[in-house]
């Protein structure tokens, strides 16, 4: 059954909108793939908040994930306080103030840089808590072909290259890699290879290796019997524990998020202007030309009635994009933009004062439940 189809029959009259509808059977059975890789291999895998962060489900993904990983104290907070389990952060710099916060709720931190390890290091030792600190390499290797996704583009900000790495630094027990972006386990693997070539000598001299994110392992085509391979004999070759951080296969075709038409104009074309906003709600249409698909929509001809999907923004570009429909939209017509659970809900913001989506979860039992509105309160919080 398509994930999708769970949506199709519900009555949606009463869901507020614009409104994020969470997929709680989708999250579990995502978090189950994720844990049968956890057992077949002895990994780590940890929920990275930057990609998916409604906590209300947090007791959900806790019974199978390892714990979270955070960007910041913000984040990092929220992985202690919601979620429970082991909080690991990585930042490409740490504010002196948020990190003596960081070192009290904190398991694992990777440094950016050596001199940041080196200046750090006495706070970290003077922490009266067991912290397990590691390095962020760069590879400098990546098959991402979006610059704006891509952590090992030349002049990144993001870990050390092999050429400034001598040795592994006294109090070091791991290292962190990211090169990933909604990849395969072939991916994966040609970048172990490189990391091997460039890092080979430092890989068993360390305690565990972080693979960091981008691994779309809940993807129907992924390739788990690879993964699993590459993982146990990662292990077996360099006796380390391995971490996974993959947030978006985590809210992978788990949502969608609900808009609805406002007004239909004309200007050549049929426009049909929506309740949301693509640089407010959905900023990487904007960001990075991404089309997210719409349930029952298809390519601009290929069904009878063609609308251009408009925002009502007060920005010129504010453009959804071109979808065809089976039927002819109206005022008050349903629009559902799939697998709008990862990324959109924290990355969303109030541009122009457009009001943030509501959130609400499908249970399992196909009943839907607003777990959040927002209201002028919180547009008017985040000013002064």
């Amino acid at each position: 059954m398509r994930r999708e189809s769970r949506f199709e029959g519900l009555s949606l009259a009463r869901v507020p909108s614009p409104c994020y509808v969470i997929d709680e059977l989708a999250i579990e059975e995502n978090c189950q793939i994720l844990d049968k890789v956890q057992k077949r291999t002895g990994c780590k895998i940890l929920l990275a908040l930057k990609g998916f962060s409604v906590f209300s489900l947090f007791p959900l993904i806790r019974k199978y994930l390892h714990g979270t990983c955070a960007s910041g104290l913000f984040e990092a907070r929220l992985g202690k306080e919601k979620f429970g389990k082991e909080v690991h952060v990585f930042a490409p710099a740490y504010d002196d103030r948020e990190f003596a916060q960081l070192l009290k709720i904190s398991d694992h931190i990777v440094f950016n840089s050596l001199s940041q390890w080196e200046r750090l290091r006495p706070l970290v030792e003077k922490s009266r808590r067991k912290i397990s600190c590691g390095i962020r390499i760069n590879p400098e290797y990546s098959e991402i072909t979006t610059g704006l996704w891509n952590p090992c583009a030349r002049y990144s900000r993001f870990g050390v290259k092999a050429h400034d790495f001598r040795s592994v630094p006294e109090g070091i027990e791991g290292l962190h890699f990211h090169a990933l972006c909604q990849q395969n386990s072939d991916t994966l693997e040609r970048l172990l290879a490189v990391i091997e070539k460039k890092f080979g000598n430092y890989l068993s001299k360390v305690q565990w290796v972080n693979f960091g994110g981008g691994h779309h392992i809940t993807r129907p085509d992924y390739d788990i019997e690879r993964l699993c391979r590459i993982i146990t004999a990662f292990r077996r070759k360099y006796g380390v524990d391995v971490y996974m951080e993959p947030g978006e296969a985590v809210g992978l075709n788990a949502g969608i998020l609900l808009a609805r038409v406002l007004d239909i104009v004309r200007n050549e074309v049929e426009i049909a202007i929506l309740d949301i906003s693509a640089w407010a709600h959905i900023p990487d249409i904007l960001a990075a030309s991404y089309r997210p698909d719409i349930i029952g929509g298809g390519e601009p001809g290929e069904r009878r009635y063609t609308y251009r999907l408009a925002s009502r923004s007060c920005m010129s570009g504010d453009i959804i994009g071109d979808y065809s429909f089976s039927r002819p939209l109206h005022r008050g017509s349903s629009i559902m933009f799939s697998d709008m659970a990862k990324y959109a809900v924290v990355s969303n913001n109030v541009f122009n004062g457009m009001p943030l989506p509501s959130i609400a979860i499908l249970t399992k039992f196909n009943r839907i439940r607003t777990i959040r509105r927002f209201g002028y309160e919180d547009y008017e919080g985040r000013l002064s």
